[in-house]
């Protein structure tokens, strides 16, 4: 997907926000990468990245909380994972998520000590001085879910306005980029070349090409399916369906032929996948 940015206008809006509310805020592209970090992090957030793997696990996060607000293209509130209020605001282009408006590093009206005791869970692999850590982490703002909410609706507005304005604006797309756009809006539906090939108006054997591209030398049912893996992959982490209703969630209803792809594509079977990963998650 090309997409444009208006880096000088978008820098200017993020600082002034950051001037008149003191709630960080950013850009974030399709994939969860940071396109607008026009602030220093609050100093929890700056020691957290001090550290390759703190700031591996601040990318990681980013990335699967961007791919939940995807998923359900609304306003997506999560902790992030040390433990702090973090929110995600998808700017769209006909329904589409261009962009993701997102804002975080502060805390809501509980105590300090409850949040920081249940931040402490997930910080078992840091090796810093965790007293500093704690300091830092009690320096962070606290805010009510009435002002959380009433910050995320400003919000939600002015993600409109940053696509109307332009700031960020989806380039003409690649015959490519349409196909593979495509797939990630239609993949729980019944898909087929045809029905593919007349929704994009593209040949069946001009299809098939892109397919090869897109996949690195396979398939169009191949690609189909591995797009529907990753969804399921999502799906059995986050939520505690049976597998069968994951299964039919994105496009396929038939339990067997399911676990046979899934296991094609990542070499476990989804129960062994989700026992596995779920803890991680």
């Amino acid at each position: 997907m090309n997409i444009l940015y208006n880096n000088e206008e978008l820098l200017q809006l993020m600082s002034n926000l950051c001037v008149l509310t003191g709630i960080r805020a950013s850009i974030y592209d399709v994939n969860g990468k940071d396109v607008c970090l026009t602030y220093e992090r609050q100093p929890f957030c700056e020691l957290m990245n001090s550290t390759a793997e703190g700031h591996q696990r601040c990318v990681d996060c980013d990335m699967r909380e961007v791919a939940n607000c995807a998923e359900s293209g609304k306003i997506h509130f999560y902790r992030c994972h040390a433990g702090i209020c973090e929110a995600i605001i998808p700017i769209c282009t006909d329904k589409v998520p261009i962009a993701y408006l997102a804002f975080g590093q502060f805390l809501d009206k509980s105590t300090y000590e409850k949040q920081w005791q249940n931040s402490l869970k997930s910080l078992d692999w840091y090796t810093g001085d965790i007293e500093l850590l704690h300091k830092k982490f009690c320096k962070l703002h606290r805010y009510s879910d009435n002002e959380i909410r009433a910050y995320a609706e400003i919000l939600k507005a002015l993600a409109s306005y940053i696509q109307l304005a332009g700031m960020i604006q989806m380039a003409e797309l690649t015959d490519i980029q349409r196909l593979d756009l495509y797939l990630e809006q239609h993949y729980m539906e019944k898909l087929s070349l045809s029905t593919i090939s007349d929704a994009l108006e593209i040949s069946r054997t001009k299809l098939c090409a892109l397919a090869k591209k897109l996949s690195d030398g396979k398939t169009l049912s191949y690609l189909i399916a591995r797009r529907r893996v990753e969804a399921a992959k999502r799906l059995l982490l986050k939520s505690d369906d049976p597998i069968s209703v994951v299964a039919e969630s994105v496009g396929i209803p038939d339990y067997n032929y399911f676990t046979k792809i899934f296991r094609s594509i990542t070499g476990l079977t989804p129960s062994v996948y989700r026992n596995k990963n779920r803890h991680n998650a």
